[in-house]
Order: structure tokens, then C-alpha cells, then sequence
């Protein structure tokens, strides 16, 4: 390969051409330095809200690194002064940022907020120095969940990376984990509980399997069409599938427009929304309407909500989709109510009967998947659950959930499952009678509408994600107990989350806490409800169902 020229050499040769300039950086001694990065939302209000907690613990590090390893942190971006927060904002942010750093640099990105993970990904996928990707592990807003879906979207980008998690910088897995890290430039974690599927042969031998096969070709044959307004939401890389990779199971993509969807919204006639809005009510959802637009749930933001429901519905209908998926946080946000209420009574078996313009009611009795956030690796998961429960005549209701933070409960560890505002009715502990609607956070939401809450109800379930590699598509899948904790523990874990949101309580069958950190590949997971004998089943014919549409299956915990 020729050298390449530099500025000075090149514009000897050019002397008439105005070069863009290079950012200069300084060499450092990975002995005794380190960069910090601190990447956050695109959403000004969400970084200033954020931005104590993400501060102390940067001080924490900066204490631990130096106090325990002699090694001092270089930040590589200022606090901004008008933005009032010290994230990067922007993938310009994370761009600019890069240039100032030495390309051979040991890197820590610290995170304790939701992040846009393309604010830095592209940068790190070039950066040549060993890579850290650490969060606190907390509730509130919160930085384990940020981790997750970075490390994911590194992954999906074939980059190599560590990871690491705590409670508060001062434990000793954590002390010897970042050793670990400035000793060698890379962790290595335990992710045991992941197994390739030991005989194929036995598998499709059994019925499990025989049946998982028949779905799989059929979904190839027929194919799964993913319908999507718009895609790419709120920085999720790992979220944006390869075409191919779509092509390739036989779950295409159907691109729809955020602009169409307002658009079919304007077509719903307010008399069909008034009687949505009210056929919820007479089950008994309890909307908690005030009369400030800026900080109330209002019956108008539900209005809107319930057209979109219909709009919805109209649009999988006419396409033919078998999954539909709202992206919302960019554009739509600032245009109507939230997309939640809709997405979760979508995907309800108990639902409005929405009629087509034909005044032909739009798949009675049968939830539509639907694909939160536009996540494609939910959506795969979400579509073959939704094949194999409705072929066995079992509820088909599906939804994907943050893995948002856990904690013991006399002795024992519980996962909280939370998602922004919705999931179907019938895993709502009552169902619609026991669902609340509360305004969304007008911090991320400034347009309102309904959540769709309360306390996901106990009972078994199996659980699955899909992520790309290449333009491989690789599924995880295993099982989960939810519990119904009591009362104020059950508060005390919605107090230290988002409280508007609906909370599922799960322990993972033969998954530690560690070990699902250290090798989740997403922020997100699907779970369907599944009756207790019925789990190993399903498990086996998702896992037949994958292995033939040419999935790369791994079995998690114990399966």
C-alpha cells in the first residue's frame, strides 16, 4: 500500500486546495492514563436531568483509578457550559471527541443514563486501543440498560470490547475486573450459560422439533413481513438489521413512513375514537386525566393515542404484515401523543374491535405483534412465539422489555423488566381492569399520552433475543419465572425506576445476574407468558423453528 501524504506534503502538491484540517492529539502513557468518556441522549432535557448521577460517578472512577492504580483519567470532552451537562450529545459530539484522541489510548466509556449508542459506536468501530464499556448498576435512569444496548451494537459491528458493571465502584468483582482490564486490555467473563444446541438430530426428532421445522419452512415460504414506520430508534444499532440478514429467515422488512402514519391518523373520525377510548374505559382501565396539557394525562392525548391505534391496525392490514412498530422518538414525538398505549393494546387479544374502511373488523380476537422501538431483534423473537403459541391454540401475546435493574428480595434475586409504557392487557396482573394510564414523563415526552401500566402478572414464560452478526442473525432462548412481589416491594422497585411504567418481576432459569450481563447482546427481551408444561416445548420449537430459517441458536441457562 503507497504511504499516505501528509497536510504539509499534500499541500506542496495542491497548493491551491483549502484542506480540512486534522484535530491534533496528544500521545499518552497507558501506564498511567486513561481516557473517559461520557456519551448520553440526544434529548437536552434527559442529559440536564441526568447529569448529577453520571457526575459522581465519574469522580468515583477518577478516585478508584487513581487511588488503586496510579492512573489518571484524561476526559475527553468539556462539560458543556449551555447545555448544562458534561454527555456527549450528538454523534458529532462523539466524532469531534475522537479526533482529540490518541488512536492506541485505553478507553473507558462510562455510562449510568440511557445513551444513543451511534453517538459513538462508528468512533470506537476505528478506535485501535482497548475498549471498556462501564456502567453503574441502578434504577434510575439508568446506565446498565445504556451498556447493554452499546455493547450490543459493538457486537452486531464485529468490534471487540470489555464490559463491566456495579453498584457503586467499590466492590471486588468490580476492583478485580478493572485490573483485569489495565493489565491486559481485555475481560473475560462467564457466559457458560449460553449452549449450542448438542444434538440437532434428537431435536427434529422430537415433536418439539418436528414442529419448529414445519414453522420454520413455512415462515421461509411464506415469509413474515416486518412492517416498521420508520426504523433506527433512539440510537439502537443493534436494533437496524441487515436486509440481507431480514431476507435471509424469511422476516423481510416493510419500510413505512412516520408521515403516513399521521396521515392515516387524520383519517379516523373523532366518533371512532371517542368510542375506542370509551370501549376501554367500560372494561375498566383507570386513565388518571387531569387538565394541564404540560403535566396531566388529558382525554385529547388518548384520543390521539386511539386513532393511532387504528391507523395502526388499518396500515398491518393493508400490507399484509405480520409485526408492526412504531419508532416515535424522533419527529413523532414532537407531533403527537405517545405511541405506548397504542403498541400495547395492539398487541392484545383484548382489544378494540377496529374496523377497516370497509367497516370489516381487523383480525378479531388475535393480538398483532408489535414491535416496540422498532427492534428488529425483538420483532424476530416476538413473530416466532407469536407462530408457535397461535399454532398451539395458547395466548400469543408478546412484548419486548428493558432489562432495567434488579436486586434481592429476601435472598433472592429478582430482574425488573420495565418497558416505556406498554405491554399487552393480558400480561397486566387483572388485565384491562387492572391497567392504569398515566401521562408519560414530560421529560421524554413532551406531547404526553397514556402509559399502559401495573404489575405484570406471576406465571411462567420463555424469553428470547435475536442479534446480528455479519449479516447472520443469532437467537438466544430460554426461560423465566415472573413473580408478583409483594406490595411495597413491588413499590420500592417502581420508586427507583419509572413509576408510570408497567414492572415484571422475573428470576432467568439457570441464569446469574452476571452472567446475563456479561453476555446479553441487547438492552431488550422478548417474553411470552407459557403454561408451566408447555415451556420445554416451546423452547425446543423456537429452537427447531430458528435452526431452520438459518439461525445461529444458542440455549440459555437451563434448557
Amino acid at each position: 500500500m503507497p504511504r499516505v501524504l501528509n497536510t504539509e506534503e499534500l499541500k506542496s502538491v495542491f497548493p491551491d486546495l483549502e484542506l480540512p484540517e486534522f484535530s491534533n492529539f496528544k500521545s499518552i502513557d497507558s501506564s498511567k492514563e486513561i481516557v473517559v468518556l461520557t456519551n448520553g441522549d440526544l434529548r437536552k432535557s434527559a442529559n440536564q436531568a441526568c447529569w448529577e448521577v453520571q457526575d459522581s460517578f465519574e469522580k468515583k472512577l477518577n478516585k478508584v483509578l487513581q487511588q488503586n492504580f496510579g492512573i489518571s483519567t484524561i476526559r475527553a470532552h468539556r462539560y458543556n457550559n449551555e447545555e448544562g451537562h458534561g454527555f456527549l450529545g450528538s454523534q458529532r459530539d462523539g466524532s469531534d471527541a475522537f479526533m482529540g484522541i490518541d488512536p492506541e489510548a485505553s478507553v473507558i466509556v462510562l455510562l449510568t443514563a440511557w445513551q444513543y449508542s451511534h453517538h459513538v459506536a462508528p468512533s470506537l468501530l476505528k478506535h485501535k486501543g482497548p475498549i471498556l464499556i462501564l456502567a453503574n448498576f441502578d434504577g434510575t435512569w439508568p446506565g446498565l440498560v445504556g451498556a447493554l444496548n452499546l455493547e450490543g451494537s459493538l457486537t452486531s459491528l464485529g468490534r471487540e470490547y470489555s464490559r463491566l458493571w456495579s453498584v457503586d465502584f467499590d466492590d471486588d468483582f468490580f476492583y478485580s475486573k478493572l485490573e483485569e482490564f489495565l493489565a491486559k486490555g481485555i475481560i473475560k467473563h462467564d457466559v457458560s450459560y449460553l449452549k449450542d444446541v448438542f444434538d440437532e438430530q434428537e431435536l427434529f426428532d422430537s415433536e418439539a422439533g418436528q414442529l419448529g421445522k414445519y414453522l420454520g419452512e413455512h415462515t421461509l415460504h411464506k415469509k413474515e413481513i416486518i412492517g416498521l414506520f420508520d426504523s433506527f430508534c433512539m440510537g439502537m444499532i443493534n436494533g437496524v438489521f441487515p436486509q440481507k440478514a431480514l431476507c435471509d429467515i424469511g422476516m423481510p422488512f416493510e419500510g413505512l413512513s412516520q408521515s403516513m402514519l399521521l396521515f392515516e391518523m387524520s383519517k379516523v373520525s373523532l366518533e371512532l375514537r371517542e368510542e375506542c377510548l370509551q370501549w376501554y374505559i367500560d372494561k375498566g382501565m383507570d386513565f388518571k386525566f387531569g387538565e394541564n396539557h404540560e403535566t396531566d394525562l388529558t382525554r385529547e392525548q388518548v384520543l390521539e393515542q386511539c386513532a393511532m391505534l387504528i391507523a395502526m391496525a388499518r396500515v398491518t392490514d393493508r400490507f399484509g404484515l405480520s409485526c408492526i412498530g412504531v419508532q416515535y422518538q424522533q419527529g413523532l414525538k414532537d407531533s403527537c401523543a405517545a405511541s405506548d398505549f397504542a403498541e400495547g393494546a395492539i398487541g392484545s387479544t383484548d382489544r378494540f374491535p377496529i374496523p377497516d374502511e370497509n367497516g370489516q373488523i381487523i383480525r378479531p380476537g388475535k393480538p398483532i405483534p408489535n414491535a416496540n422501538e422498532v427492534d428488529m431483534g425483538s420483532a424476530i423473537p416476538q413473530l416466532m412465539l407469536f407462530k408457535t403459541l397461535e399454532t398451539l391454540g395458547l395466548n400469543s401475546e408478546t412484548t419486548l422489555h428493558d432489562i432495567r435493574w434488579g436486586s434481592e428480595y429476601e435472598g433472592m434475586f429478582y430482574w425488573d423488566f420495565e418497558i416505556s409504557g406498554n405491554v399487552p392487557f393480558g400480561h397486566i396482573k387483572g388485565g384491562i381492569a387492572g391497567s392504569t394510564g398515566y401521562r408519560q414523563p414530560a421529560m421524554y415526552f413532551a406531547k404526553g399520552g397514556s402509559t399502559l401500566s401495573g404489575q405484570c402478572k406471576a406465571g411462567t414464560f420463555v424469553w428470547a433475543r435475536a442479534h446480528y452478526e455479519g449479516t447472520k442473525v443469532h437467537l438466544h432462548v430460554g426461560s423465566g419465572n415472573a413473580i408478583e412481589l409483594p406490595d411495597a416491594e413491588f413499590q420500592r422497585r417502581l420508586d427507583q425506576t419509572t413509576d408510570v411504567w408497567p414492572l415484571m418481576n422475573v428470576t432467568l432459569d439457570g441464569i446469574s445476574r452476571d452472567q446475563l450481563m456479561a453476555g446479553h447482546q441487547s438492552n431488550h427481551i422478548t417474553v411470552a407468558y407459557v403454561p408451566v408444561d408447555n415451556v420445554d416445548f416451546i423452547v425446543k420449537t423456537i429452537t427447531a423453528m430458528g435452526i431452520t430459517q438459518g439461525m445461529q441458536v444458542k440455549l440459555a441457562g437451563q434448557q
